[in-house]
């Protein structure tokens, strides 16, 4: 079955809430140094961080000011890294499936860490903006850093050296345990919510491959029956869907929706059909919202936000060609960050929806017990389909402004 998006009732650009400009503009678009390679929100979603190019990283408190949007305004604190930043994390991430005594006895500080261009990773402390150490062990430039949603201080970070390394920030001195195996750039990293399995993508390698983060081993490829270049990955909420960025030269990009434990693509959804130049379209980033089932994916030409349950774009919005490099929403839901090749932030309005009950049940099912395991049950098929996802279309087309039916 093949839908498309053509003619749903979206979001307009009045959407946009605030926007962030850097202290200095950029000489020429597209100069190098300039970018806002990463943007996230704090677990709490009390702190916004910005890598604002020019090996800045400003740490803001969210809500905004009316003065925040004015760079040299704020209050708030200024990191020099010294070098371009690629990645940023907080951390520790306190998950709401984590019992509360386990994760209060931790009594971590909030910090953040920052991947280099060096292949340097350095720890900040949030609440003083102090370098509290550096990791050094990366050859190349870190493109991507997440800590484990399981209230812990493990770092997982993803380089150009083709390696991923797992950092147990709690241990001083320890050393990081090393993946190794893709022969290309290791572009982004995704950890599934059970804190069980990393999922990693690399620039020109056409397959994803899932980890054991309580081993520290390859488990298995998820692999594409012709090349693409990988953009970028997530796990949703429940750990039950997967999904990858990927594009190629001559068929423009795809978003696919995979089932971790069976290597079944569940759905795939394609850039507008009818568009020339769909070559030239990139996706860029892609993440799904901590509250709901939405899913949320920037190519250079909007940010479109999939109510995936519902099965329609609630948000179609930024038509413009100098964003598009990274995305994050706000871990309370009503608010999506997008980071610019300028080095402008900008905030977008989410629809606030109510998951249905029967969704959230799925979701509290799914976080614990495998697709194998489901399929096991004595269910009716129907509800089976529900249960593993496999009532989604198989196929969708998204059309562009100009081409929407």
């Amino acid at each position: 079955m093949c839908t498309s998006f053509g003619g749903c009732d979206v979001q307009e650009p009045q959407d946009l809430i605030a926007e962030l400009k850097p202290a200095h503009h950029p000489r020429l678009y597209g100069s190098a140094g300039c970018e806002t390679w990463s943007v996230r929100f704090s677990p709490d979603g009390s702190y916004f961080a910005w890598s604002m190019g020019h090996g800045i990283v400003r740490l803001l408190s969210w809500p905004l000011t009316s003065k925040d949007a004015e760079a040299g305004c704020s209050k708030e604190k200024t990191l020099n890294c010294k070098q371009m930043v690629w990645a940023l994390a907080f951390g520790p991430c306190l998950s709401t499936r984590v019992h509360a005594l386990h994760q209060n006895g931790r009594d971590h500080e909030l910090l953040l860490a920052a991947g280099l261009n060096n292949g340097v990773i350095q720890v900040w402390v949030v609440s003083t903006g102090n370098l509290r150490f550096t990791l050094s062990g990366h050859q190349a430039p870190v493109r991507d850093l997440l800590f484990t949603p399981n209230g812990s201080l493990t770092l997982v970070s993803a380089s150009r050296d083709k390696t991923l390394r797992i950092w147990d920030l709690a241990k001083k001195g320890a050393s990081p345990h090393v993946l190794r195996g893709p022969d290309y750039w290791v572009f982004r990293c995704s950890i599934s919510p059970d804190s069980s399995v990393i999922a990693s993508v690399c620039n020109l390698d056409s397959k994803v491959y899932l980890w054991s983060l309580r081993s520290y081993t390859f488990m298995r490829h998820l692999t594409y029956d012709h090349e693409r270049t990988m953009a970028s990955c997530d796990f949703s909420q429940d750990g039950a869907l997967l999904a990858i960025a990927s594009y190629h030269s001559t068929t423009g990009w795809w978003l696919d929706l995979w089932d971790p434990y069976t290597a079944d693509v569940l759905t795939r959804v394609e850039d507008c059909e009818v568009c020339a130049y769909r070559s030239d379209n990139l996706l860029t980033s892609l993440s799904f919202s901590p509250v709901g089932l939405l899913l949320a994916f920037k190519d250079y030409r909007a940010l479109r936000i999939w109510d995936v349950e519902r099965d329609k774009l609630v948000t179609d919005t930024d038509y413009n060609r100098a964003s598009g490099v990274c995305c994050a929403f706000h871990p309370h839901g009503g608010v999506i960050a997008t980071g610019c090749r300028d080095g402008h932030v900008k905030f977008w309005r989410v629809p606030r929806l109510v998951p249905s009950l029967k969704h959230l049940c799925r979701t509290a099912l799914r976080f614990s017990i495998s697709t194998y395991q489901v399929e096991a049950l004595p269910l009716p098929k129907k509800i089976l389909d529900y249960l593993t996802y496999r009532n989604i279309p198989k196929q969708k087309i998204v059309y562009c402004k100009e081409h929407r039916r």
